[in-house]
C-alpha cells in the first residue's frame, strides 16, 4: 500500500491516478457494449477530476471503464481481460504508465 500512498489525495473520493509518464502505454478504448447482466465496480478513482476510471468485474473477467464528464458523460471501456492482466492494467493506469 505504500506504493499507492501518493495516489490518495485530500479528496474523500479515493485514488488519484498519477500524471502520465513519458512513454506511457496507449490503451485501445472501445465503446461500452453490455456483455454481462451484472458488472461490479471493484475500485475507482476520485470523481473530483473530469475523467474517472473504474476497475470492473463481470463474467469472470476484468476491464477498465473510463468516464469522461464534460457536458455529459462519455463512457469507454478497455478490452476484457483475465484477472492478472486486468489488475496489471489497473496498476499501470494508477501509476501513470497507461492511459
Amino acid at each position: 500500500m505504500a506504493a499507492l500512498s501518493p495516489l490518495v489525495g485530500e479528496c474523500y473520493g479515493g485514488l488519484h491516478p498519477a500524471t502520465p509518464q513519458a512513454g506511457y502505454q496507449h490503451i485501445t478504448w472501445q465503446e461500452c457494449v453490455p456483455r454481462a447482466d451484472r458488472v461490479r465496480v471493484r475500485s475507482h478513482t476520485c470523481n473530483c477530476k473530469p475523467i474517472v476510471y473504474e476497475l470492473c468485474h463481470a463474467g469472470g473477467l476484468l476491464f477498465v471503464r473510463r468516464l469522461y464528464r464534460s457536458d455529459g458523460v462519455i463512457e469507454h471501456q478497455s478490452l476484457w481481460l483475465r484477472t492478472p492482466e486486468g489488475e496489471e492494467l489497473w496498476s499501470r493506469i494508477l501509476l501513470g504508465h497507461a492511459r
